[in-house]
């Protein structure tokens, strides 16, 4: 396996992860995630998996019918029975509650309305294969998401960043022991993530091959398998170049022989080493936000904006399946584009 492209490893992992979930799950289940294959992603199956694990638990709970029964013996002709009274007793269990650990478990609005999604997505899989008789999932109400503010990094912000990096005179004593070592990685890491919007998860999927400085650009994949080429400027050329002269020095570990961008320890970084590392060096130029890699997708995608003021380009380079994602994320830069436009066209020449 370790020979396998990065993304196609990722997946094998997740298939196996999802099937030992399913041993949780009430056996008819199976048949449910076999029919959303094709049209999911890995990572997506096992958010539902979860997701109805918590859903089967809250019945063995709080529902004296199912108290009875165990797992294995839930058949898919008990959904029937239930009511969208039951779902919304579901939706209010969910706020609040005790998992099996036994440790308190909260939920804001988004988090309830993912996992109503989740138990939505079940039962409208039975019911149009007619498995079902009912959908009461489908009368259910999803609670009111109120928007979330966006937080980016300002340009000055954005220096600053890319400047305590490469200086690391903030940093602790102790991770200024290790600041030399991974200075040039950092950099370019960072400069990447600011220079092309990608995700973190595209990021550490990559591979050396990946990059194309003759044509300026990186070979990604996309969630749900698509392949795309993203462009970069001469910034991330020139921090790119200087990493990889360090990085071919450099024995990896079985296994990470391909991956660009290495940890200490000589294995392919990982997503959480990437978000510790950005928190690092986000604390120290901007404290009161909480700066995130995805915060610097998004500094990315109002920067591109801002210079295009072409949405659909932006959702394009993003990999936004649906403009109205990019919309939603980009709306008062809008507004603001709209305001300067006021006087963009003149009725009358002026005297």
């Amino acid at each position: 396996m370790k020979n396998l492209p990065y993304h196609e490893q990722k997946d094998i992992e997740n298939v196996k992860k999802l099937r030992k979930l399913m041993e949780e799950l009430p056996p008819f289940c199976k048949e449910f995630f076999r029919g959303i294959e094709p049209r999911t992603s890995s990572r997506t199956r096992i958010a539902y998996a979860y997701d109805l694990t918590v859903f089967f638990d809250f019945l063995k709970k709080e529902n004296p019918y199912f108290a009875k029964l165990d797992r294995s013996s839930i058949r898919l002709e008990h959904m029937d029975q239930l009511t969208v009274t039951d779902l919304e007793e579901y939706m209010e269990y969910l706020k609040y509650h005790f998992n099996e650990a036994n440790q308190e478990v909260t939920n804001k609005e988004r988090g309830i309305m993912r996992k109503i999604s989740s138990l939505k997505s079940f039962y409208n899989y039975f019911f149009r294969n007619e498995k079902l008789t009912s959908n009461p999932a489908a009368l259910v109400q999803l609670p009111k998401l109120h928007e979330k503010e966006i937080i980016r990094l300002d340009i000055d912000e954005v220096a600053a960043l890319l400047d305590a990096v490469e200086q690391g005179d903030d940093l602790t004593d102790r991770q200024k022991a290790f600041h030399n070592r991974t200075k040039n990685r950092d950099l370019a890491l960072l400069t990447l993530l600011l220079g092309t919007g990608i995700r973190v998860s595209e990021c550490v999927g990559l591979d050396i091959d990946d990059v194309d400085f003759k044509n300026g650009g990186i070979h990604i994949h996309r969630k749900g398998g698509k392949e795309v080429t993203v462009y970069f400027g001469t910034e991330v050329e020139d921090a790119l170049q200087d990493y990889l002269d360090e990085r071919f020095g450099i024995d990896p570990m079985p296994g990470s022989e391909q991956a660009l961008f290495l940890s200490l320890q000589r294995k392919r970084i990982t997503v959480r080493s990437v978000e510790n590392l950005v928190k690092k060096y986000a604390k120290l130029v901007t404290p009161l936000k909480k700066i995130t890699p995805h915060k610097l997708r998004s500094t990315y995608g109002t920067n591109l904006y801002r210079e295009t003021g072409d949405i659909y380009l932006v959702a394009d380079v993003l990999g936004h399946s649906d403009v109205n994602t990019t919309k939603k994320h980009y709306a008062a830069l809008e507004d603001e584009r709209r305001r300067s436009a006021r006087n963009a066209v003149r009725l009358r020449e002026k005297e």
